[in-house]
């Protein structure tokens, strides 16, 4: 293979791995995320003691297989970079990372399989293939601004999930069975529950450090309450805002915002189109 057939080989992969406006970007981060959102809820029914007791070998085999296919997706991405330890140190990379991880480390230490519920922070990837800045204003009435927010509001909704699965996950490890956090689905719920500042009762920590997250999951949610009408307003008060970006990344600085019509990285001076 010469330089120049390796050279549009990696455009190629860099293409499809990292940018949401392609075809095959969009192709990949769809199935990216539907795998994701497979494990995690894999994870989640391992938690419940009759569900792992009647598939626990399936579940170990499709858990394998899941991790395997994140352990290949990760090298791809250092091959599809010129500069891998960029990719490696950023933040998605340590998600990345993370999330491949666990599977692994489960060999020699028990306990840990919960923590591949970190995969749901992958799910951030959505604010790429949604392209929420495409949605700030165009309006000139409330009516409009509400349209224009619904995808700011969805992917704020996928936040506070991602939040109540992790934090879930932790008071599931943390509280035992006599306190009500029997499974991760049960853990999930009570957070829910707490973050919206409901407050049932019917679950409730008793440990000191559960208590804690729990008195952290209080208070996060009368800031959360306000994040909403947060996002309309901005919307209604910038309608007349345009910002017009993409998703392709950097393949040297790996940063992710560029204009459309943009042929070098305004972070790094990096030619971003560069098929030689």
């Amino acid at each position: 293979m010469n330089k120049t057939s390796k050279s549009t080989w990696r455009h190629r992969l860099h293409e499809i791995i990292y940018e949401a406006d392609t075809p095959g970007g969009k192709v990949f981060d769809v199935l990216l995320l539907i795998l994701i959102l497979f494990s995690v809820l894999l994870v989640c029914l391992e938690s419940v003691s009759s569900i792992n007791a009647a598939y626990k070998s399936y579940f170990n085999i499709v858990e394998w297989a899941i991790t395997i296919l994140f352990s290949i997706e990760y090298l791809l991405r250092l091959v599809a970079v010129k500069k891998p330890f960029n990719y490696i140190f950023s933040f998605y990379g340590i998600i990345d990372l993370l999330s491949t991880l666990p599977k692994y480390i489960s060999l020699f230490m028990l306990g840990t399989q919960s923590l591949i519920a970190l995969r749901a922070l992958r799910l951030l990837r959505i604010f790429r293939i949604l392209k929420l800045t495409r949605y700030i204003g165009a309006s000139n009435s409330l009516a409009k601004a509400l349209v224009a927010s619904r995808a700011k509001i969805g992917v704020f909704l996928f936040s506070v999930l991602i939040l109540c699965i992790i934090f879930g996950t932790l008071m599931y490890m943390i509280e035992s069975d006599e306190s009500g956090f029997t499974s991760i689905p049960r853990s999930i719920y009570w957070c829910i529950v707490t973050l919206t500042t409901v407050g049932y009762g019917d679950i409730a920590p008793v440990t000191s450090l559960g208590q804690f997250f729990a008195a952290i999951i209080m208070v996060m949610g009368y800031g959360i309450i306000a994040v909403p009408t947060g996002i309309v307003t901005a919307e209604f008060t910038e309608q007349n805002k345009q910002i017009d970006t993409n998703t392709q990344a950097c393949k040297a600085c790996m940063n992710p915002d560029h204009k459309d019509d943009a042929i070098y990285c305004h972070h790094c001076g990096e030619l971003l189109n560069d098929e030689r």
